[in-house]
Order: C-alpha cells, then sequence, then structure tokens
C-alpha cells in the first residue's frame, strides 16, 4: 500500500466519522467516543477502523429504533 493510498483511506474514514455523525445528529443521538480507532491508525500502511465507543442503554436503544426506521 502507497502512502498517498493509506492516506486516502484515512480521509475517507474521516469524511465517514463526520457523515455517521451528522446522521446520529438528526436522529438525536451523540456518541462522544465516535472516532477513528487509533491502533488501526498506528499501523505503517494504516487501514482504519471506526471508533463507536461506549454508550448508554437509552442511547442504545434510540441507535436500534433509527436502524428499524
Amino acid at each position: 500500500m502507497t502512502a498517498q493510498h493509506a492516506a486516502h483511506c484515512v480521509e475517507e474514514a474521516e469524511e465517514v466519522v463526520e457523515d455517521l455523525r451528522a446522521a446520529l445528529a438528526k436522529a438525536g443521538i451523540t456518541l462522544p467516543s465516535l472516532g477513528l480507532d487509533p491502533v488501526s491508525l498506528a499501523r505503517e500502511a494504516p487501514c482504519p477502523l471506526i471508533e463507536l465507543g461506549r454508550c448508554s442503554v437509552e442511547t442504545a436503544r434510540r441507535i436500534a429504533a433509527a436502524v428499524l426506521r
């Protein structure tokens, strides 16, 4: 994987995080830990994973309801 490809992967993952954050906000849901997983970025050729983080039971219910719509 080239450095340029790796940079593109990270940029794409950052965009997806922002898209997901905006979609969740429209549903009234906030995931404070939403972001890129730092461990997946530490590799020589990063292949970013998105960290959703932990949330309360109520937030999990709201996510489930939003997905089922």
